[in-house]
């Protein structure tokens, strides 16, 4: 190839990447959110501020790959990542897929796969995730979670009561008051959860695997250089490794997505 090829050659690679840093970091910065609340994400340092966990992880990465800066801040569940996200707040950011969200966003290929379970009370004559499905038992679930929206698709039998705050100290006390039978989320907030609070138990299966995503505005035409990157980080070991650094229960690494 001649040196005139060669520099071409590089030219439009540059130019590439720079078209996709623009794409993906209008500011020059790109700024990531992620629920303030899930652990499965990311979780804030209450001395430092600072971020650890998969999603801190995949955005400093794509930031380098990028070749540029990035923040990572937690937002006030869903509906603060969405709304980052589609107000242009923030570039990027970290949420379970679902059907109803696709319609205001768009989704990256899954990165992990945060299963979902159930916990009971100690005493609860459920021992698996198949017996929840049936008249008179009543479910707690936090509103517009991945899991909530599942159940509220699947339940044929059981009834849903929904916890809008998510707040699992509510979730403990209807628990103990007989108001739910069981509740739902995934399985990392629930160990932690049976961790520290004696008489509850979790079920040993699972009801859901929720696929953990990038979010970024409609339209956006850097949806695919996050896949890609995605690929990078699964055949790596970036994600893998990123979830045992923050030693995640019941979190896989996706499988890669299929060709189409």
């Amino acid at each position: 190839m001649s040196r005139f090829l060669c520099v071409t050659a590089a030219l439009v690679v540059c130019s590439s990447v720079a078209a996709l840093a623009d794409d993906l970091s209008p500011t020059g910065t790109l700024r990531a959110t992620f629920i303030a609340t899930n652990p499965v994400q990311a979780v804030s340092d209450p001395q430092t501020g600072e971020v650890r966990g998969p999603a801190a992880e995949l955005t400093r990465e794509l930031a380098r790959a990028l070749g540029v800066p990035f923040t990572i801040s937690g937002a006030q569940g869903v509906a603060g990542v969405l709304e980052s996200v589609k107000t242009g707040k923030a570039d990027i950011g970290f949420l379970a897929f679902d059907p109803q969200r696709a319609m205001e966003v768009d989704f990256s290929q899954p990165y992990s796969l945060a299963h979902n379970t159930y916990v009971v009370l100690e005493g609860s004559p459920i021992r698996s995730a198949a017996e929840i499905d049936r008249p008179g038992i009543r479910i707690g679930a936090t509103t517009r979670d991945a899991g909530e929206l599942f159940l509220t698709r699947t339940l044929k039998a059981a009834e849903l009561v929904r916890n809008p705050g998510g707040n699992l100290d509510v979730a403990v006390r209807q628990l103990k008051a007989g108001e739910i039978d069981a509740y739902a989320t995934n399985r990392q907030r629930l160990s932690e959860l049976v961790a520290r609070t004696p008489g509850l138990r979790l079920l040993p299966d699972n009801f859901y695997g929720v696929e953990q995503s990038i979010i970024v505005a409609k339209g956006n035409p850097g949806l695919p250089r996050i896949d890609r990157f995605l690929d990078e980080a699964r055949a790596s070991g970036l994600i893998a490794g990123a979830i045992a650094r923050a030693g995640l229960a019941g979190v896989d690494v996706a499988p890669p997505r299929e060709a189409k």
